[in-house]
């Protein structure tokens, strides 16, 4: 089967990996004839990425810019991606179409080539756009842009041939309010991700480096914008301050990284050390030697977000410490698996004593650790959603 990829944010697989590097890989190793298009930086061209071809278009800035320039790249990018593809592959065809959102301007080129090839398209529903942005305040639900991109997003439901979603909840506020949208097209598709695997970097090197030997550490990686509401982390530090071997560790890039450097100067939160994007193998050896990871999400959200870094703790096997908005039902899976304590985002007094009941017994820590693991080993793999797909597709 030929399969091509439209991915909005794709790292080098050469150098590093996500998700959907781990999803393409696996199509590769079934015996799948794959192409990925995807954003590059210099210039387009087919570049062979761990012996797959990946189509990468010059677009203009999409990450960690202002939200005015990446919804102009965004607009861009399937006519940049369309003019691409007409180029080096106008005598390819396609059976299969995968799409992750964000974002949903992708779906008049996903369209297109469905007609063109008389292929499947396949949706992996990540972000539930534009609701998301007028949670946040970025869209107003009256403007002329929240009615543009939500006819395209009623326009993507509507064609594609089946939506991978990452929970039961996501499921239930699609078919809520989209109730044109077939119940059949969706399913299950949780986050998935590559198991770790313990990289030669000694041990003693990755603490030294990062200045947490003989610490309790708490850890938040990724993305630090708005969505994750870091205000609650910053409070729950300031809390932790009376306990002198806990430290905080924020990993990431985003929006808001010098907002909250800020705030931990003006209010002289001594326990924080944030440092910005890392090697994703460096990341993984550096969670394994953390006590807790953290979740937290915006308290305005109203669609049900289920947090990709939380892979990474199951992953490494280390319990989950989340501040969650109202709608989500991650709490609920948490809760399930008995892998973390969660409390509603802005309950700043549950967060600190769900900290330290965690903090206080390493027991309950050895055994969500074990649990997360476990779960992630039977549900979150690459192998396990390839297989998802498949078997629905058929």
């Amino acid at each position: 089967m030929n399969v091509l990829f439209l991915m909005f944010s794709f790292p080098d697989m050469n150098k590093s990996f996500n998700m959907y590097t781990s999803l393409v890989e696996e199509f590769t190793l079934n015996g799948h004839k794959v192409v990925v298009l995807a954003p590059g930086v210099e210039k387009t061209g087919i570049n062979i990425e761990k012996g797959i071809q990946v189509l990468r278009v010059k677009t203009l800035p999409i990450k960690n810019v202002p939200n005015y320039l990446k919804g102009v790249s965004n607009l861009l990018l399937p006519l940049q991606f369309e003019r691409a593809l007409k180029k080096y592959y106008s005598n390819e065809i396609f059976d299969l179409i995968i799409s992750p959102t964000p974002p949903i301007t992708l779906v008049d080129l996903s369209v297109r080539l469905k007609k063109k090839f008389k292929s499947t398209i396949y949706l992996i529903l990540r972000d539930i756009f534009p609701q998301n942005a007028v949670d946040l305040g970025f869209i107003n639900k009256r403007g002329i842009l929240y009615r543009y991109f939500r006819q395209k997003e009623v326009k993507l439901y509507n064609n594609a041939d089946f939506i991978g979603c990452m929970s039961q909840g996501n499921i239930e506020y699609i078919l809520k309010h989209n109730p044109k949208v077939k119940p059949e097209k969706l399913h299950e598709l949780p986050n998935f991700q590559k198991p770790y695997y313990t990289s030669e970097i000694p041990l003693m090197d990755i603490k030294v480096k990062y200045g947490i030997q003989e610490k309790f550490v708490v850890v938040f990686g990724g993305n630090m914008g708005k969505p994750q509401q870091l205000e609650n982390v910053l409070e729950l530090a300031k809390s932790c301050m009376v306990f002198p071997d806990v430290i905080f560790l924020l990993l990431g890039e985003g929006v808001k990284i010098n907002k909250i450097v800020q705030i931990a100067e003006n209010e002289k939160i001594r326990n924080i050390r944030i440092h910005r994007t890392i090697s994703k193998y460096e990341y993984q050896d550096l969670l394994k030697e953390c006590h807790i990871g953290l979740i937290s999400l915006h308290k305005d959200f109203t669609i049900p977000n289920i947090p990709s870094k939380a892979l990474d703790y199951f992953n490494v096997g280390i319990p989950v410490l989340a501040s969650i908005d109202r709608a989500t039902d991650f709490g609920q899976i948490l809760e399930q698996e008995e892998a973390g304590l969660w409390s509603f985002a802005g309950d700043h007094d549950s967060f600190f004593k769900n900290f330290t009941a965690l903090y206080h017994n390493k027991i309950m820590r050895e055994k969500m650790s074990k649990n997360g693991k476990r779960y992630f080993e039977s549900f979150l793999t690459p192998q396990i959603a390839y297989q998802t797909i498949i078997n629905i597709i058929n």
